[in-house]
């Protein structure tokens, strides 16, 4: 790690700190959601039953999300304590065992949900009408994902260095490919929605080559080699007590938008596609935060690390600052350009006719969504895997879960379409329970 890199983590000011490290992950993260908005942008002129077979397999990306983030995030947190007490060997051995680790999950994750694609993809809504083009898409991209799973471990890694640039090139890079090729392959090749997948899998294969060069060509200050590949229990336990409630969290938002969808089929193609739609513009906005708290991850366990904790009050009060503010404008543009937005991806009108009220609900809470956020990557930055564990699945899973069982059943589609509103108003007051009790805990050390 450059020495510029390590007083930013522990000098000088917070706010531009933050940001100088948070900002390339933002767009990282943007680029990341992007790839799903700009596949069903041009899957769109296929027509509703296309954008709604790419949404049914799109929660399947989630689930490698989560094995990335498992051992990313996981790895990532253990190892900005690590640089924070200056233990670099340990840090190196950290990464290696994390970055082979996700290759090796991936894969016979990747191998198990093809064997079993078919009733995958009726447990996530596939109906009939739109199966086998849902299974024609879901092969390659399936494929592409183990490629994604190396990759959101790597930029966790170069990101827990501070080195968040190298994301940013990766990841872009990856992108801008992504929409040279998504037109090609569709419409000029010929190849449908099967053009899509196989735009994404070039895509994730060339960022892949990038983190390569990065880890492998000496330009990263934490080395990863096989010959530091020694997996132990204890590595193990560091890693997976953050990173295993980062993987429940992408296996419910996975879980949750598979709900979404087959909730959504009872009320047929145009419920399912417009869904489809709405949760993808949703996660450009949730990403924005996730990639923001990427930033605030690393500077706040260096800091927890290092005992330094009136540096630790002032990263919490501008990411909650930050957030918070970002999250309001989010809110107030979605709901004054819902409809024009939404009629980027089709003009058909009964599609759009649920999809934009459905826009505006799944956004009215997420003003709320920085505060959750925060909190819940605190807790795990500092080490407290069951806190920050609790928090990051109540959203997506404790408290969201029930509400889509049970609400359209009561209130039809209209319990599809508001449940993630209703979860996010009981996430922010148990957030408020564990924030306060968190900042009791921070007040108590004395600073000498």
């Amino acid at each position: 790690m450059k020495v510029d890199r390590m007083k930013l983590m522990s000098e000088g000011s917070v706010s531009r700190s933050l940001l100088i490290l948070g900002i390339p992950m933002v767009v990282s993260m943007l680029v990341t959601a992007l790839y799903n908005v700009v596949d069903t942008y041009f899957v769109s002129g296929l027509g509703k039953q296309a954008v709604a077979a790419v949404s049914v397999a799109f929660p399947i990306s989630l689930v490698f999300s989560g094995i990335g983030l498992t051992f990313g995030a996981g790895a990532g947190s253990y190892i900005s304590r690590l640089l924070g007490k200056k233990d670099k060997e340990t840090a190196d051995k950290v990464a290696s065992v994390a970055m082979f680790s996700s290759i090796i999950v991936g894969i016979l994750v990747a191998s198990a949900i093809l064997v079993f694609l078919a009733p995958v993809l009726v447990f996530m809504g596939a109906i009939p009408s739109i199966f086998d083009m849902a299974k024609e898409y879901a092969v390659i991209f399936v494929i592409s994902t183990i490629f994604s799973t190396a990759n959101v471990t790597a930029g966790n890694l170069a990101v827990a260095q501070g080195a968040s640039n190298i994301s940013l090139t990766a990841m872009i890079s990856g992108a801008v490919l992504n929409v040279i090729l998504d037109p090609i392959c569709i419409t000029t090749m010929e190849m449908g929605v099967k053009g899509a997948a196989v735009a994404t899998l070039i895509s994730q294969i060339v960022t892949s080559i990038i983190y390569a060069w990065f880890f492998i060509g000496g330009r990263s200050y934490i080395k990863i080699a096989f010959s530091k590949f020694k997996p132990s229990a204890k590595l193990y336990g560091e890693i997976l007590k953050v990173g295993v409630s980062m993987l429940l969290l992408q296996l419910l938002s996975s879980l949750s938008m598979s709900r979404i969808s087959a909730a959504a089929g009872d009320y047929g193609e145009d419920a399912i596609a417009a869904m489809g739609i709405v949760l993808r513009i949703v996660t450009l906005g949730v990403n924005v935060v996730f990639g923001y708290m990427k930033g605030f991850q690393p500077m706040a366990g260096f800091n927890y690390g290092a005992k330094n904790y009136v540096r630790l009050r002032e990263v919490i009060q501008s990411s909650l600052k930050w957030t918070t503010g970002f999250c309001i404008i989010w809110t107030v543009l979605i709901f004054l350009l819902a409809a024009p937005i939404l009629s980027l991806f089709g003009g058909d009108p009964t599609v759009l006719e649920i999809a934009v009220p459905a826009l505006r609900a799944n956004t009215i809470m997420f003003f709320t969504f920085g505060f959750q956020f925060t909190y819940s990557t605190l807790y795990l930055a500092m080490g407290k895997a069951l806190e920050g564990g609790f928090l990051n699945i109540c959203r997506q899973g404790i408290l969201f879960m029930p509400v889509i069982l049970t609400l359209p059943s009561i209130w039809g589609l209209n319990g599809v379409i508001w449940a993630q509103a209703i979860a996010d108003v009981m996430t922010t007051l148990v957030t408020i329970l564990f924030a306060v009790r968190i900042h009791k805990l921070l007040y108590l050390p004395t600073e000498k």
